[in-house]
């Protein structure tokens, strides 16, 4: 009569990798049962990119182009910046649901199981970047429906611009869930995530550099969504990008790093 073999101990990259997956699903589920949230956080830049072209545009395109443009310019203008803007309002709802699982004591409860210790960062970054890569689908179809149109941008410019978004959105979900892990309620995490919010306001998401007042142009100009914005909208309209794309690269790398460290750091010190 044989001996039953014991089964096999899964591996440190089996765990992970399980662990991770079912946060995930976890955080996707969260997502699906509790709407509002993530309508809330998409209806913003939406609005804007109506309020913005059918409102202001036909004020806001005497600015662009020489003053020769129209609100049909002032729509591919925009829309690169809403999409960016897009990334940074969605993110916020990651640090919120961070905030609220380190309230309700279930990030310390899944500390004393036996479970891969990073799976619950990993479900709310890969959750959110899913959440805000949902979110632009629906925002470039409303920007189509408006009448945008990427028509110059050869294949490998639409896969340099998806390969941007995803960097700049795994860099801002990052930073989102370090200030979830700081922040001692979700009212209060979302407070700290409004310069996400605001940023994209104080770019060339609305208007060109030069329309800013001269002592606020070198802030405008260098801060994380300009370059960005300019790289995006030289990829699918043709501008002229200069060193704004190796700009926004060194920011996303940045801001990785930052965020991995701090939200880590913030994850694996001892519980107070």
């Amino acid at each position: 009569m044989s001996t039953p073999l014991a089964p096999a101990r899964p591996t440190r990259i089996s765990l992970a990798v399980r662990n991770s997956n079912t946060m995930l699903r976890r955080n996707l589920l969260h997502v699906r049962r509790y709407p509002s949230m993530t309508l809330n956080l998409l209806l913003t830049p939406i609005m804007l990119l109506l309020l913005f072209v059918y409102i202001f545009g036909d004020a806001m395109s005497a600015g662009i182009g020489g003053g020769g443009a129209d609100r049909s310019d002032y729509i591919s203008y925009i829309v690169p910046g809403l999409l960016l803007m897009t990334v940074g309002s969605t993110v916020i709802g990651a640090a919120i649901s961070v905030s609220m699982d380190m309230t309700e004591g279930l990030i310390a409860r899944f500390r004393t199981m036996a479970l891969y210790r990073g799976s619950l960062l990993v479900g709310h970054v890969v959750g959110s970047v899913l959440q805000v890569l949902a979110s632009l689908v629906l925002v470039g179809a409303v920007a189509v429906a408006m009448g945008f149109r990427s028509t110059d941008a050869t294949a490998l410019e639409w896969l340099a611009a998806f390969g941007l978004i995803a960097m700049f959105t795994l860099a801002l979900t990052w930073i989102a869930v370090g200030m979830g892990m700081a922040s001692p309620n979700p009212e209060a995490a979302s407070n700290m995530t409004y310069p996400l919010i605001l940023l994209p306001l104080i770019s060339s998401a609305f208007v060109p550099i030069d329309a800013i007042p001269g002592w606020f142009q070198p802030i405008a100009e260098y801060q994380p969504f300009t370059p960005a914005i300019e790289t995006l909208r030289g990829l699918l309209l043709g501008t002229e990008i200069g060193n704004n794309g190796w700009i926004a690269i060194a920011w996303c790398v940045g801001l990785t790093a930052l965020g991995y460290r701090w939200s880590t750091a913030l994850f694996n010190r001892d519980p107070k």
